[in-house]
C-alpha cells in the first residue's frame, strides 16, 4: 500500500494499492504487521504480508473476464484503519471485485504478476464453460403477428 501527500485543497493525502508479490512455496511470514519499505516527506510504501489467494470454481467466469482484459489485475480490497490503509482481501475475479465495489468497499486493481497468469489460465480452462446462447421462445401471442403492417 502506498501513502502519498497531496497538495490539494480538498484532500491532503491518498492511499492506494500499488502492487502485489507472491511467495510461492514459502511458509507464511510471521511478521507482526505491515513492514515499512520506503518513506520520505511526500510518500511511504508498506508491505502487508500474509494474504492467501484462493481460487473458487464458481468464480471461474470472473477469472475469465479478468484474463480477457488487455491488462489482467489482482483486485485488492482495503480499508482505512487508524490512519493507515490495510488490505482486507485479494481476488483475481472481476465479478467478485465488482460486487465488493457495489457494496461500498474500496477496491484497487494492480497489475497481475506474469507467473500468476499461466496458473489462472489453466484453472479457467479446467473450470469455465461459457453459457451457450439459446434462442428465446416467442410467446404464443407473438406467433403469426405481423408488426410491419399498419
Amino acid at each position: 500500500m502506498q501513502w502519498t501527500r497531496l497538495n490539494d485543497r480538498w484532500q491532503s493525502e491518498k492511499w492506494e494499492a500499488v502492487g502485489v508479490t507472491g511467495d510461492e512455496g514459502a511458509p507464511p511470514p510471521t511478521l507482526p504487521g505491515p513492514v515499512l519499505l520506503h518513506q520520505d516527506h511526500a510518500s511511504a510504501r508498506w508491505l502487508h504480508p500474509g494474504y492467501a489467494l484462493t481460487l473458487y470454481r464458481d468464480e471461474a467466469e470472473g477469472y475469465y473476464l479478468n484474463l480477457s482484459a488487455t491488462q489482467p489485475f489482482v483486485f485488492v480490497t482495503w480499508r482505512l484503519e487508524d490512519g493507515m490503509a490495510r488490505p482486507t482481501s485479494l481476488t483475481l475475479s472481476y465479478n467478485e471485485a465488482a460486487r465488493m465495489m457495489d457494496a461500498g468497499e474500496q477496491v484497487d486493481g494492480v497489475p497481475m504478476p506474469e507467473p500468476w497468469r499461466a496458473s489462472l489460465a489453466a484453472f479457467v480452462a479446467l473450470h469455465y464453460r461459457p453459457e451457450t446462447k439459446r434462442n428465446r421462445a416467442r410467446p404464443p401471442s407473438f406467433k403469426g403477428a405481423r408488426r410491419d403492417e399498419p
